[in-house]
């Protein structure tokens, strides 16, 4: 089967690139790639980026760099809820090591990994830009601070029962 855009995406697709100016598509790609993260699944598997690289008319490698760079991109499948902590010294000051290492024993994972029930992606990720309410993390769209042990907990619960 091949890859593409359902009708509706490819439209938004199609006006996404139409505001740059001919021959500056490339300046697209970070929002056309998660489009095609949300379009796809959740990731970008080899083929899912190939499929932006053609869309953009640039390298499949311009695709690579960028989708590898930001953790943003996940390359891997995910759980259905990605735990997105900041590893950066304003958090690990404020203990989100203790947080890290507390989720990869109560989920039984790895960073990186996805949990057995598929629920639980743990990502470990540079600075979020709230390092006021540190420790903190991203999960979705939105952000979770001041996290200590226990609110990561009724966190976790919350979302088990959610799913």
């Amino acid at each position: 089967m091949e890859i593409q855009f359902s009708e509706a995406t490819q439209q938004k697709v199609n006006q996404l690139i139409a505001r740059y100016p001919e021959g500056k598509q490339k300046s697209a790609l970070i929002p056309l790639l998660h489009i095609a993260q949300e379009e796809f699944g959740g990731w970008l598997d080899v083929p899912h980026l190939d499929y932006v690289a053609k869309v953009l008319n640039i390298l499949p490698v311009e695709v690579y760099e960028v989708a590898s760079f930001y953790t943003m991109f996940n390359l891997n499948p995910v759980g259905k809820y990605v735990l997105e902590v900041c590893q950066t010294g304003p958090c690990m000051l404020r203990g989100s090591d203790q947080i890290i290492e507390h989720i990869k024993k109560k989920l039984d994972i790895i960073e990186g990994g996805t949990s057995a029930d598929g629920l639980f992606t743990l990502k470990t990720v540079e600075c979020l830009g709230a390092c006021g309410y540190a420790p903190m993390m991203q999960l979705g769209k939105t952000y979770r601070e001041n996290l200590t042990i226990e609110k990561v907990d009724e966190l976790l619960e919350e979302l088990k029962k959610l799913a």
